[in-house]
């Protein structure tokens, strides 16, 4: 094992304890916010320790830039435009833009191919 990098079981548990954490920020968010936010870090301090992203499914519920769960409909909007998403954060304002024009290819070639 090279210096620095964990054991694949490590890693594993790490992901595992990222995606509870997010579930139970989905899950209280309504009643304590604060703590969903709280979750949010701990689960940003497990994929830094451990070297690993944020799972797929979780990697846009938080604010890139203060860090605050996202919950569309009461602290962030959705919108489309101009063939990219853009998710506004309702705590900072801060904006984050993906594109979705590759994502509607693709969708378009799989149609094609069957």
């Amino acid at each position: 094992m090279s210096r620095g990098s964990k054991p694949k079981w490590m890693i594993d548990i790490a992901i595992e304890r990222m995606n509870i954490l997010f579930e139970r920020a989905e899950l209280e968010f309504h009643e304590h916010p604060e703590r969903s936010d709280r979750y949010v870090e701990l689960a940003l301090k497990l994929s830094t320790k451990y070297n690993t992203k944020i799972p797929q499914e979780w990697n846009r519920r938080f604010c890139r830039n203060c860090k605050k769960f996202l919950y569309p409909g009461h602290n962030s909007t959705v919108r489309l435009i101009n063939e990219e998403v853009n998710i506004f954060c309702g705590e900072c304002d801060y904006i984050m833009k993906i594109p979705y024009k590759k994502e509607k290819k693709e969708k378009r070639r799989s149609n094609h191919e069957a």
